[in-house]
């Protein structure tokens, strides 16, 4: 389903905000509390497909990351076992960057980057022909994300965090961000070969 940019889109418990950049969208789930707590529905097929996200999901993944500053990407996967993904934080907060990697795209090599955190329970939907990545904002963070398609090691690709040419918003991070061996290592934009 292919909706016009820029309209909020509603559907049951579900509301999704486009940006500008076609594609992603921010989405928020109603939570329904009382003086227990909350309960609220993170995934409802119909809904999500309604709002604009026409995906099916195949597994879930988690991370712990214990120390603020962990920086975990940017991750993507190339075709034919490219993924989409649902991202959303369970403990903690992070700021969510994406940057688009589609060739054809008018908006290639721009970035949205938008925070979400426990307590809003946001979820930030990003379509395949993105390159995915997130900051840990505070200790002890838990980031849950579905995805299109399982773990390929052969399609398995990242884009350099630091790239000069995209200046991404990442904060200031005193001694710099923890990063794993792999993700010191990914090439630049203008290095990618064409894979979207």
């Amino acid at each position: 389903m292919v909706l016009p940019p820029g309209e909020i889109r509603k559907s049951g418990n579900v509301t999704a905000q486009p940006f500008s950049i076609q594609g992603p969208l921010l989405i928020t789930v109603r939570r329904f509390g009382d003086h227990r707590g909350y309960f609220m529905e993170t995934y409802s097929r119909p809904d999500f497909e309604a709002v604009g996200v026409p995906d099916s999901f195949v597994q879930d993944n988690q991370s712990l990351s214990a120390t603020p500053g962990t920086l975990r990407g940017m991750h993507f996967q190339l075709p034919p076992r490219a993924q989409g993904k649902l991202v959303r934080v369970l403990q903690g907060t992070i700021l969510d960057i994406v940057v688009d990697i589609r060739r054809a795209s008018p908006s290639f090599g721009q970035h949205i980057a938008c925070q979400l955190s426990s307590d809003s329970g946001e979820q930030f939907y990003v379509p395949a022909g993105f390159a995915h990545g997130f900051v840990t904002l505070e200790p002890d963070t838990i980031v849950a994300y579905k995805v299109t398609d399982t773990y390929a090691p052969e399609c398995d690709r990242g884009l350099a965090w630091d790239d000069p040419d995209l200046a991404l918003p990442w904060p200031d991070l005193p001694g710099g961000p923890v990063l794993s061996d792999k993700d010191r290592r990914h090439p630049r934009l203008r290095d990618l070969p064409d894979a979207f």
